[in-house]
């Protein structure tokens, strides 16, 4: 396989439904303060275009930029280089069914952190499960 033809990976995809209704649940999703609850501090707007800062820890700032706002039902933004993140919101009921989408990963491509997408790919399907679970006790509990 040529350099130029690098395989796209899937994305990673994963839907839970929290227990609170979806203004609740946007609010969570599309504010500073409610990213920072269960995501990563953050200095966000929810303006198509805005770039803003993801504080990710160990691994320093990460460069953000707001693609899609509809509100209440979807956020995408550019996270880094090479990703995309989603936020897909739809009212079931009293309850909101979220759908986290990370995508932008190519077989071959490392991070701007120098590790291959294979393998962050893997950690962060995994860490995904956990870090909603955080949405969920945060939109539960209030």
């Amino acid at each position: 396989m040529s350099s130029e033809a690098a395989k796209t990976l899937p994305d990673i995809r994963q839907t839970l439904v929290l227990k609170a209704p979806i203004d609740k649940v946007w609010k969570a999703v599309a504010t500073s303060e409610g990213i920072a609850a269960w995501f990563m501090p953050n200095d966000f707007q929810p303006e198509e275009g805005y770039e803003f800062q993801l504080e990710a820890g160990a691994f320093g700032k990460s460069s953000c930029k707001v693609t899609v706002i509809d509100p209440p039902n979807r956020l995408s933004f550019k996270w880094g280089k090479d990703w995309t993140l989603s936020f897909e919101l739809k009212a079931v009921g009293e309850h909101t069914e979220f759908t986290l989408i990370h995508g932008g990963w190519n077989e071959g491509m490392v991070t701007e952190f120098g590790q291959p997408h294979e393998i962050v790919r893997g950690h962060m399907d995994k860490g995904w499960t956990g870090i909603q679970q955080r949405l969920a006790t945060y939109v539960e509990a209030q």
